[in-house]
C-alpha cells in the first residue's frame, strides 16, 4: 500500500479520508490470509509515487501458459507496470496489450479456458481485440461483457468455483455469462460481489454481511477479511493480488 493511497483515482465513490496506516494494516492482514491458505506470496516493493500502485490485479493477466501486461486506461497508472513486468518476465512468456488499445485486469475473469472480459471505462475494445489475438493460439475464448455503473467487471461478478458465480445484476449483464449459475448478491450489499476464490473457500470482504451469510446458505466455506480502507479506493478483494500457478506450461 502506497502512503499516497489517498489520491488514489476514483470513479463512482465520493473521496473520502483514508486512513492509510489502517490500510496498511489491513493489506498485511489480506497477505497473512493468502499464506494461511497455502499461497506464496511475492509482495513487490510500495510506489511511493504512485497511488493505485498495490492493486496489481490491473497490471497482469497471468494464464497457465502466458502472461499479457496489460495497458491501465489511465495515464496516472501506466507507470505501475514496469515492477509487475519485471517480475512477471521471470515466470512467464509476456505479451503487452499496445496502445490505443487498454485493458485492466480487474476485468478479466477466467472461467477454465473462457476469459469473460468487462466492456468498461478501462478496457476498451481494442484491448479486448488484442487480448483474443494473444490468447487463441493457446486455445481460450473471449467473450465480452457490458459493465455499467461500477468500475470493473470483477467489481460485479467473481467465480466462486468454475459452476457458479456471484454477480450484481444491476451493473454486469449476467445473461453472458449462459448457463452457469448466478447468486445475485443482496440489494443493499452492491459491492458484496467482489470475492476472492482460494483454495477450499472463498474471502469476503467484512462489509458485506449478509452476502456471508447468503453464500454460506449455498454451503460455500467462507473467511471474512477486513479491507474497509482500502475500498474506500474503490478497490476489493481481488484488486491487491495476482493468483496463479507455478505449473505453468512450457
Amino acid at each position: 500500500i502506497s502512503r499516497s493511497l489517498a489520491n488514489c483515482e476514483l470513479l463512482h465513490l465520493a473521496r473520502g479520508r483514508i486512513d492509510v496506516a489502517l490500510a496498511q494494516k489491513q493489506h498485511d492482514q489480506y497477505v497473512a490470509v493468502l499464506e494461511a491458505n497455502g499461497i506464496d506470496v511475492t509482495s513487490l516493493p510500495e510506489e511511493l509515487e504512485l497511488p493505485d500502485a498495490a492493486f496489481v490485479e490491473d497490471t497482469a493477466v497471468l494464464l497457465d501458459e502466458i502472461a499479457i501486461i496489460c495497458r491501465p486506461g489511465r495515464e496516472s497508472r501506466l507507470r505501475e507496470i514496469a515492477s509487475v513486468a519485471e517480475f512477471v518476465k521471470a515466470i512467464r512468456n509476456t505479451h503487452w496489450i499496445q496502445g490505443p488499445g487498454t485493458l485492466e485486469g480487474g476485468d478479466v475473469l477466467q472461467i477454465q479456458k473462457t476469459l469473460y472480459v468487462g466492456l468498461s471505462t478501462r478496457t476498451n475494445p481494442e484491448g479486448i481485440s488484442q487480448l483474443q489475438g494473444i490468447v487463441r493460439p493457446f486455445g481460450y475464448t473471449v467473450i465480452p461483457v457490458t459493465v455499467k455503473g461500477c468500475l470493473h467487471l470483477k467489481t460485479g461478478v467473481t467465480a466462486l468455483n468454475d459452476g457458479m458465480l456471484l454477480a450484481n445484476p444491476a451493473w454486469i449483464d449476467v445473461a453472458a455469462f449462459g448457463a452457469l449459475k448466478v447468486i445475485t448478491v443482496p440489494e443493499e450489499e452492491p459491492w458484496g460481489a467482489n470475492t476472492l476464490s482460494v483454495p477450499g473457500k472463498v474471502l469476503v470482504a467484512a462489509s458485506a454481511p449478509r452476502t456471508i451469510e447468503l453464500l454460506s446458505g449455498e454451503g460455500c466455506p467462507v473467511q471474512v477479511v477486513d479491507i474497509s480502507e482500502i475500498q474506500k479506493a474503490e478497490a476489493g478483494l481481488t484488486c491487491l493480488s495476482v493468483l496463479f500457478s507455478d505449473a505453468a506450461s512450457e
